[in-house]
This record gives structure tokens, C-alpha cells and sequence, in this order.
């Protein structure tokens, strides 16, 4: 099996410097993000921000595990980059662009090579349910954690 590719994108009724302090607050994600069970921090940057993190995802046939590095450019992109775990890739990116009138545009991208085990445990149908899961609700969960102020 090839990549698990997907991304993403929703308009959020909120201006850029709002969404960005959801999705720079990594530690929150599993708050509001599907599937993300959890986000532990291993190290920080100087600002206080988790730059390495070990997550937990639920990707339905079993919980995986990965440490996680993110880098930040505020306040327009996050990416993070899988440096160790049970896939044998994972990079990934928030990037948000300023529509005027308080509106932000966000876009989620996700590319993730599964590996050869979990690759033959994961086939058909099970990938589309996985894309959608992992990238395709992600903008969606976006904006309805900002809009509703629970993020």
C-alpha cells in the first residue's frame, strides 16, 4: 500500500489570531480533534510550546503510537514530523490564511506511510474510513471548536 494522503480545508468565523491559538496549543488537541486520544509532551521550546510530544491515535484496528516534533511559524503554519514510532512515516501541517472581515481559511494535510504490517491490516474500505478519520474531518473539527468556543 502507498501513502494515506488527505487534507482538509474549511473557512472558520473567526479572525486568525484566534484559530492559531487553538492550533499552536497542541496539548488541547485531543480536546476537539477525532480520534487523538492523547498528546503528552517531551520537550519544549523556549516560549513554552510543545516541540516534541508522544500521541496516541485511535486508527480503529489499534491505538498507535508515535513521537511527534512540531515546528511553529507563527501565526500562519504549524508542521509536525513523526521522529519515532509504530508508522513508518507521519508529516502534517495546519496552515491558516486571513480572509479579512474576522474569517480565517484553515487546511489540514496529512501524509502518513503506514508501514508493511499495518499496511496488510489496513486495505479497502478500512483506508477511505482511516483518510476521512485522520484528514478529511479534521478542518471540520476545526471550526466547529473555534465557532463554538469550546476550544
Amino acid at each position: 500500500m502507498g501513502n494515506l494522503t488527505g487534507s482538509s480545508s474549511a473557512e472558520i468565523d473567526a479572525p486568525l489570531e484566534r484559530v492559531w491559538e487553538l492550533v499552536a496549543d497542541v496539548e488541547r488537541a485531543p480536546e476537539w480533534q477525532g480520534g487523538l486520544k492523547a498528546l503528552r509532551p517531551l520537550e519544549r521550546d523556549a516560549g513554552g510550546r510543545a516541540v516534541l510530544c508522544e500521541s496516541q491515535s485511535d486508527a480503529r484496528v489499534r491505538t498507535i503510537k508515535s513521537v511527534v516534533r512540531f515546528s511553529y511559524d507563527d501565526p500562519t503554519r504549524l508542521d509536525w514530523r513523526q521522529e519515532k514510532g509504530e508508522l513508518k512515516s507521519v508529516e502534517g501541517s495546519w496552515e491558516l490564511a486571513d480572509l479579512g472581515g474576522g474569517r480565517t481559511r484553515a487546511t489540514y494535510s496529512l501524509d502518513v506511510d503506514l508501514g508493511r504490517m499495518l499496511g496488510m491490516v489496513i486495505r479497502g474500505p478500512l483506508v477511505d474510513l482511516l483518510r476521512e478519520m485522520l484528514a478529511g474531518a479534521r478542518a471540520g473539527e476545526l471550526k466547529r471548536a473555534v465557532e463554538s468556543g469550546t476550544g
